[in-house]
């Protein structure tokens, strides 16, 4: 073997090394996220703890989980809105949300949130 060959073969192994540690250190990290985020599904907690904050929310016929989720989102309700869909389409309340004004919580749980809204409103928008 020549001197050649042997430093070809030590920089392929590097480069094998190197490839496999990434692949590893992909998956995971990747496992670790998916991990989480399956656990936040069903052990999320409420924003705050204690009273929290009354904030209304306004949800429009046909507004879909996703786009009330980035509502609630942007209104302090919860953390993640792409979290609150999945746990929209796990729920029992899955397709029963319903156009209204609710007065939520921070103190709420995304469960309790959805209990509200797929009950009937507290108040609707008059034409």
């Amino acid at each position: 073997m020549n001197i050649k060959q042997l430093v070809a073969s030590i920089v392929e192994t590097i480069l094998k090394v190197v490839a496999v540690v990434f692949i590893v250190m992909f998956v995971y990290r990747t496992t670790v996220k998916a991990y989480d985020f399956g656990y936040r599904v069903f052990a999320e907690e409420p924003m705050t703890t204690g009273e929290g904050r009354i904030i209304s929310v306004y949800v429009e016929e046909g507004d879909s989980a996703k786009e009330i989720g980035e509502d609630l989102q942007e209104k302090g309700l919860i953390r993640d809105a792409k979290l609150f869909y999945v746990q929209e389409l796990l729920s029992e309340h899955h397709g029963e949300l319903k156009p209204g004004i609710y007065d939520l919580n921070t103190s709420m749980s995304s469960s309790e949130m959805l209990a509200v809204m797929s009950s009937e409103p507290e108040e609707t928008e008059e034409e």
